[in-house]
């Protein structure tokens, strides 16, 4: 073969390979967004909306990595324990979350901050949630389902309930699971709270706790104004009894001091 047509032939080997490395390069940056989701995670459409589904996707955390045009988002059948500060802060168009079905046992306050304006539907159900303070839901005007989770009945779950507007049916599945008064457990709690007032019984406890403190502290200050009453008769008794028995003179010039001092 000529030396002119190696080198043409080299040339076109060269030029292909350049363009197959392209076509590689960007067929990549294409896959790229697709393969930045957390494994078991995908994006679709349902009714219009988009969702993002991480459902049975055996993850331990809230994942980063959800579009911030999310309206729907499933993370239920997981095995998330809690929920930190700003879990969601970059999801400001989010309508729906789904988060039953996990091991949440903490709700840090702030979790839901940037939700407060959307969110219509938040599902804990199903977790272990035992206590939560009522400013993790501040603000929030989502129906949220608390059902199906170990409740602690006391008055902190009162206030819970209180601030949140439960979905309806859901009530029914609030179960004091374990409470300060035996005959309370295993009953549902709105049942329970129409008959006690778990944070009015709280306030009568620290109210009596308060009295007793001070009782306490107004009988030491009485027993010891009695203690130094008592103490200054006997040593002035003490002192006149010296007095009597010093000579009729020097007596007189000391009792005079004696009483002036009392005076």
């Amino acid at each position: 073969m000529p030396a002119a047509e190696r080198v043409l032939l080299r040339q076109a080997t060269v030029g292909l390979l350049l363009q197959s490395l392209f076509l590689l390069l960007l067929l990549g940056c294409c896959l790229c967004p697709a393969t930045a989701f957390p494994k078991g995670c995908y994006p679709e459409e349902e009714e219009g909306l988009k969702t993002f589904r991480c459902s049975n996707a055996r993850l331990t955390e809230v994942p980063r990595d959800i579009p911030n045009d999310t309206n729907k988002l499933y993370l239920d059948s997981n095995r998330i324990p809690f929920l930190p500060r700003d879990a969601f802060r970059d999801l400001p168009l989010l309508l729906e979350l789904d988060l039953s079905h996990n091991a949440i046992a903490s709700v840090e306050s702030g979790a839901f901050r940037g939700l407060a304006e959307h969110l219509h539907s938040l599902d804990l159900s199903s977790n272990r949630l035992v206590s939560v303070s009522k400013d993790a839901f501040s603000n929030l005007k989502a129906k949220v389902n608390l059902s199906n989770n170990p409740w602690l009945c006391d008055c902190r779950l009162q206030e819970l309930i209180r601030t949140v507007e439960l979905v309806a049916g859901s009530s029914g599945g609030i179960v004091c699971d374990s409470s300060a008064q035996e005959e309370h457990v295993g009953k549902a709690f709105l049942q329970v709270i129409a008959d006690t007032d778990f944070c009015n019984v709280y306030k009568k406890t620290t109210d009596i706790a308060m009295l007793v403190t001070m009782f306490g502290w107004f009988a030491m200050v009485i027993s010891y104004l009695v203690y130094y009453v008592r103490q200054n008769q006997e040593d002035a008794r003490r002192h006149l009894e010296y007095l009597k028995s010093l000579p009729s003179k020097q007596r007189r010039s000391e009792e005079s001091s004696t009483i002036s001092t009392v005076v």
